[in-house]
């Protein structure tokens, strides 16, 4: 009984953030497409973002059509095409997501930082550059994570068919859960620590600047300080949401229950990343704010012409 209610609550919560999640995201994407159409230009911040929500929506949309698929139908659970199709989706949407959103905590690393190391000064520079190159080399992680997932599919399916007993066919589908879990943590390693490496030395830029600031008996806040905190303030919600979910992963490598509960909860973590952080995205960027009141405030004049007009 405890498991179903479990089961439903975390269905429930998984649907509210899909349609938080795409609500969000969508209302980025489309901001910021109309403004690129009437100005005829766009920001790399801008870029970022957009292909950020973009990435975010596909990423939603592919983890609840799969879960729905395999809720519907459980016996594609163990068809290998099915398994590697679902996979590979997920893992292309997740990485993209992912990587997406650890280069926009270097733009603001090398935006905002202020070091006089000759390397730094080439990266700002160079920032375009630097997001596309890391983009660019992001590929090469995803190739590698597809091959050895569907090499560790490869091997989970051959031991499937070798041994049909129900006790190990259980075993040998929570060992396989188990192991892609892994796998996708493990690949997950390399954004996560660029970006806290990034958190960091934006701290540690921070610190300096205060310190000069004080040397020089001048107030905390001056433009460079507000600018600093301002954008500490995006990269610490980034990190938290990017660090729970990283952990989220982590854990169920070592939990013991059912491979099905597992798999609910699993899910209901990982959205939680693209769907809440995207709408602290809207609540910190001035444009999206904005354009996010515009939008309450028409809705709400819409509600009052209707009810003005029902009898």
């Amino acid at each position: 009984t405890m498991g179903i209610v479990i089961g439903i609550i975390c269905a429930f919560i998984i649907i509210v953030q899909f349609i938080i999640g795409n609500v969000a995201n969508g209302f980025i994407a489309l901001v910021n497409i109309i403004d690129w159409v009437k100005r005829r230009k766009i920001s790399l911040v801008d870029q970022i973002i957009t292909a950020l929500a973009i990435s975010r929506i596909d990423m939603l949309c592919s983890t609840f059509l799969i879960i729905l698929i395999t809720s519907l139908y459980p016996d594609l659970n163990t068809a290998v095409n099915m398994v590697k199709i679902s996979n590979n989706i997920w893992i292309v949407a997740n990485h993209f997501s992912i990587w997406l959103a650890t280069s926009l905590s270097i733009f603001y690393f090398l935006k905002i930082a202020n070091f006089s190391n000759y390397v730094f000064l080439c990266l700002r520079w160079r920032l375009s550059k630097v997001v596309s190159v890391t983009l660019l080399l992001s590929l090469v992680l995803l190739l590698m994570n597809i091959l050895i997932m569907n090499m560790h599919i490869d091997t989970w399916s051959d031991g499937f068919k070798r041994n049909v007993s129900f006790g190990f066919r259980s075993k040998n589908c929570t060992l396989f859960f188990k192991l892609a879990l892994l796998i996708n943590t493990t690949f997950t390693c390399d954004p996560f620590t660029v970006s806290m490496v990034a958190f960091l030395l934006l701290i540690f830029s921070l610190w300096r600047h205060l310190k000069n600031m004080q040397y020089h008996a001048k107030g905390s806040r001056d433009p460079s300080t507000a600018v600093h905190i301002k954008a500490l303030q995006m990269v610490v919600v980034f990190v938290l949401f990017y660090t729970f979910f990283f952990l989220s992963l982590a854990i169920q490598l070592w939990t013991s229950e059912s491979l099905e509960k597992n798999n609910l909860f699993y899910v209901t973590l990982i959205i939680t990343f693209p769907s809440v952080h995207s709408c602290m995205l809207i609540l910190r960027n001035s444009k999206l704010r904005q354009a996010s009141l515009l939008v309450l405030w028409w809705l709400l004049c819409r509600s009052k012409d209707i009810q003005t007009l029902v009898p």
